[in-house]
């Protein structure tokens, strides 16, 4: 450059030029990064949050399974003694079919109609009575419910009733498994060890769940939750 021109010459645009673009390139690398980290955490979020509904729901349900009122006799007065056939064994785990089958009480009026009505008088004894059911006098009603979920192809089912049909309640899961405090016996209170194939339900006494959701954008690593449940009635 000549001592007596103004402005910049070629070479020193050049670097201007350089160091502008190193500036952008690593602003622009710190929002990428912040984004993808927002984007991560935020699919985080999502899991957690998914887990923490369906896992809180079963619980609820698990602790509420083998409600016989006040009474431990039931008389089975349902259309076609069907709850004989399909609400004596609150908890039951098929593992080829991988379905948890659940008969529990609704909490509070909002549960839609009941599988059954177990009515009692909580002195002589207690009917069960198939959908929704009155009480007279003294008697008390306890709306239960047949529960089952399933694991198929990476998604959560959720049926109840008498039937098969089934929907979707969660997807992208990787594992759903269940397994059971045992007690010793029938008579015991506390369990002794977990089993996936519990032999006799009245030996039952805890239900622990383990589930691992996974993003379907692959933003984060797949995330395992694993809960546990004490059965607060004791089964037949």
């Amino acid at each position: 450059m000549n001592p007596g021109s103004k402005g910049f010459g070629l070479v020193e645009m050049m670097l201007a030029l350089a160091l502008s673009l190193v500036v952008v390139l690593g602003v622009a690398q710190v929002f990428i990064a912040a984004k993808n980290t927002y984007l991560s955490q935020n699919a985080s979020a999502v899991l957690q949050e998914d887990a923490r509904f369906v896992l809180s729901k079963m619980l609820q349900e698990i602790r509420m399974a083998g409600l016989a009122g006040c009474m431990r006799t039931i008389t089975d007065a349902s259309t076609a003694k069907e709850f004989s056939r399909f609400g004596m064994t609150p908890v039951q785990w098929d593992q080829g079919e991988q379905k948890l089958t659940l008969v529990t009480a609704d909490i509070g009026e909002e549960g839609g109609i009941p599988t059954w009505s177990l009515v009692t008088d909580c002195q002589r004894g207690a009917v069960v009575y198939s959908g929704a059911h009155g009480a007279t006098g003294a008697e008390q009603v306890f709306a239960l419910r047949r529960l089952f979920y399933s694991f198929k192809n990476h998604q959560l089912l959720l049926g109840s009733g008498l039937g098969k049909q089934q929907a979707v309640l969660l997807d992208n899961v990787e594992t759903f498994e269940v397994s059971f405090g045992m007690a010793r016996s029938a008579t015991d209170i506390a369990a002794s060890h977990y089993s996936r194939n519990p032999g006799d339900p009245a030996r039952i006494r805890s239900v622990r769940l383990h589930l691992t959701l996974a993003d379907p954008e692959g933003r984060v690593r797949p995330q395992s939750f694993t809960v546990a449940a004490a059965l607060r009635n004791r089964l037949p």
